[in-house]
């Protein structure tokens, strides 16, 4: 990057070049799309056999390539829109130094040195001063404009001898000019080299060989290219995401983008769009869509176990919005970091007018289990809330690390939790297009107590109007009033025979150990009734479903008997929301979240 290439040099241009690769991206999506939703679809009904699946495999190795131009080509688009926008600073500043050399007829040489002339009088020796060359970066003068060293001890000055420097040209009006004019284009080509460099390195990366089979590996490696472009365009692009402000900010800037602008962080930032609260529901679908394929990419090539947990998660997942659901699913987030992150909606939560949003408990990860089993949790909330209205949504939020081993006895993960849930819970208001939407949060097992530490945040949980405790061994306060929606808008689900709602309270515990080596079980028992004979204290606090913890609580179906019915230690924890195990309880949660919670058959507390 010299001065005869940043002078010559049309930012417009690669815009263009940018605006065609973002046009091969489009049609490539729509390409992948048609074959997704029309002609895949058309042909597996019609057709069944041999010669109809090898069809499929062709059709998917079609979609694939497409899909893999999409992103690249996005990339591409993304990287030249970045250098055309960074690169346009230093070249005004270089014309502009340029102008002013022209203006006070200052030659420029082609390495950016600007000669100026001979002008003043020396006070020393009477001379005129005589004219030089101001190099820039250094502020040094030119060759052939030496310094001159002295006085000597005759008094005179002369090259190389004496004990200080002066310069011949100090005086000489033309020269601050000049050194001025010099530096500006030597900053200004600094800058473009280091610009042209960087998207230089990243460009580079953005090379497929022929014949390319689109793989895991080759999704890897979109991964290593997205960070690549993501890097180098941190400047121009991600530095003015508004990852410090509200979901309510955030939504005003994304409103605020043109498309072209929306397009360029979906593909340079897709796993920052899609996990940013109040961002619209489609935007961060289809960013966590294509963040999903490269985060698969990435575990695939990992032989950990963690790594491949993972994978099976994230493949379920896949294999979850492949098939689609009616209610339609939403990906509202994704990513590796902890024990893995999910959010998956069934319903559009920004056009549904009651959304609520569930936080699983001790064991839940990004798994196999996760996507076979956690989702269709919340796939049935879904479908039972839409019986009774129809506008509504529910989501599973795996937005935490939830404990998944003797952690389960300390609050530590909900605390780290809730602020994030409250977030995400802001991001929905912010999002949603009705004025005053119903939300509702639902916490089962440990979750039911980060969704009790989210309430007594600062603020609460945001907009919401209900909240559901399902299967809890406490939420950390002791009163349903305390969660700050009223005890009316406060729902619990315990079922008699899950055991999780019973852990004895923290003396009890303590107590019965204690009895236990003092005199065994019996003594135990007796300990640590004494040390609590209320009897309405678990693990986090109040028993939600007790009378003095002050909540509605509904019916549930007592559920299998621990070990005893040969399902397991606790059967009964796992069935509330499933309508084949509890239907009744899946009824009652459809009714609240659908906002008729008037409608449900209620329980007597413990």
């Amino acid at each position: 990057m010299d001065l005869k290439t940043l002078r010559a040099l049309k930012p417009s241009e690669y815009a263009e070049a940018a605006d065609g690769y973002r046009a091969v991206s489009d049609m490539a999506d729509a390409a992948r799309e048609s074959i997704g939703q029309q002609i895949t679809k058309t042909m597996r009904k019609a057709n069944e056999g041999e010669a109809a699946g090898a069809a499929q495999k062709q059709l998917k190795k079609l979609s694939d390539n497409f899909h893999y131009t999409q992103v690249e080509c996005g990339l591409v688009s993304g990287a030249l829109n970045g250098f055309s926008s960074e690169i346009a600073a230093p070249r005004r500043r270089l014309l502009e130094a340029l102008e002013d050399a022209a203006a006070l007829e200052y030659p420029v040489s082609g390495n950016g040195d600007v000669t100026y002339p001979a002008g003043g009088k020396n006070e020393l020796t009477g001379d005129k001063i005589p004219g030089g060359t101001a190099v820039g970066n250094n502020g040094m003068l030119g060759p052939g404009n030496r310094r001159l060293h002295g006085p000597d001890s005759n008094g005179l000055y002369t090259p190389g001898t004496g004990t200080s420097d002066i310069d011949p040209h100090r005086g000489n009006p033309y020269s601050a000019k000049a050194q001025d004019i010099a530096d500006r284009i030597a900053h200004a080509l600094r800058e473009a080299g280091e610009i042209d460099e960087r998207y230089s390195r990243a460009l580079n990366k953005l090379k497929a060989a022929p014949g390319l089979k689109v793989d895991a590996k080759t999704w890897a490696d979109a991964a290593a290219d997205t960070k690549a472009v993501g890097d180098a365009a941190a400047d121009y692009l991600k530095d003015d995401i508004p990852l410090d402000k509200s979901p309510a900010a955030r939504k005003d800037w994304w409103d605020h983008l043109t498309p072209e602008q929306r397009d360029e962080y979906l593909a340079v930032y897709p796993d920052v769009i899609g996990n940013l609260d109040g961002i619209p529901a489609t935007v961060r679908d289809e960013a966590n869509r294509e963040n999903l394929q490269m985060l698969i990419g990435q575990m695939a090539g990992r032989n950990d176990d963690d790594s491949q947990t993972k994978l099976a998660g994230l493949t379920g997942i896949q294999k979850k919005l492949n098939e689609g659901s009616e209610p339609p699913i939403y990906l509202l987030g994704i990513g590796d970091e902890g024990n893995g992150r999910a959010i998956v909606s069934y319903g559009n939560p920004d056009t549904a007018k009651n959304v609520s949003a569930y936080v699983p408990g001790l064991g839940t990860k990004l798994d196999e289990e996760f996507a076979e089993g956690t989702l269709a949790r919340g796939l049935d909330t879904a479908k039972g809330a839409q019986k009774y209205d129809s506008s509504s949504a529910a989501i599973v939020w795996l937005g935490y690390d939830a404990p998944q081993n003797i952690d389960v006895a300390s609050k530590g993960d909900a605390e780290k939790g809730a602020p994030a849930y409250n977030l995400f819970m802001s991001g929905l208001g912010a999002t949603n297009e009705h004025e005053n939407p119903h939300l509702t949060a639902i916490g089962h097992s440990y979750g039911s107590l980060t969704v009790g530490t989210a309430t007594q945040k600062e603020g609460g949980i945001p907009g919401v109007g209900d909240i559901i405790l399902l299967g809890s061994p406490g939420v950390g306060v002791d009163k349903a009033e305390d969660l700050g929606v009223g005890k009316e808008h406060v729902f619990v689900g315990s079922a008699e025979n899950d055991p999780v709602t019973m852990l004895p309270s923290r003396r009890q515990a303590v107590a019965g150990v204690l009895g236990f080596f003092g005199g065994g079980p019996l003594s135990s028992y007796v300990a640590g009734d004494i040390a609590d004979p209320g009897d309405d204290d678990v693990w986090f606090g109040k028993d939600p479903s007790s009378e003095a913890f002050g909540a509605r609580r509904f019916q549930v179906d007592d559920g299998p008997r621990p070990v005893i019915d040969g399902e397991g230690p606790t059967p009964a924890h796992s069935n509330y929301f499933t309508p084949s195990k509890d239907r009744v309880s899946a009824d009652n949660i459809a009714l609240i979240v659908s906002g008729n919670s008037q409608e449900i058959k209620v329980d007597q507390p413990r």
